[in-house]
């Protein structure tokens, strides 16, 4: 079992950067790959970004590219989303997610929800114009 912690959401103004955490207990993060989702008011909860077990490989969804960044700190069985030029469509409930899958099979499936078997609670982030 692996409990998962969202930290780091909160209101910004547009043009602004937030930085959340996934925070990991239970087990070693590193045996996992980790995403990120994000669930808007009404909407369904779309694909953000990914990353590998050990870090080397990352995906992101087309509307995040080159504002957000995911990393990983195993030392810390930590994985954290920096966002910058946030934008108000950003605004959502996001959460991070792992799952046992690696290699080529989470690289063709990273944004597939169903393929995470453990979630954190979601942390709120609010962008405003």
């Amino acid at each position: 079992q692996v409990q998962l912690v969202d930290t780091g959401g909160g209101l910004v103004s547009a043009g602004g950067s937030l930085r959340l955490s996934c925070a990991a207990s239970g087990r070693t993060l590193s045996s996992f790959a980790v995403g990120w989702f994000r669930q808007a008011p009404g909407k369904e909860r779309e694909f953000v970004a990914g990353i590998s077990q050990s870090g080397s490989s990352t995906y992101y969804a087309d509307s995040v590219k080159g504002r957000f960044t995911i990393s990983r700190d195993n030392a810390k069985n930590t994985v954290y989303l920096q966002m910058n030029s946030l934008k108000p469509e950003d605004t959502a409930v996001y959460f991070c997610a792992a799952t046992g899958r690696g290699g080529p099979r989470y690289r063709i499936s990273s944004s597939n929800a169903n393929i995470y078997e453990y979630w954190g609670q979601g942390t709120q982030v609010t962008v405003s114009s």
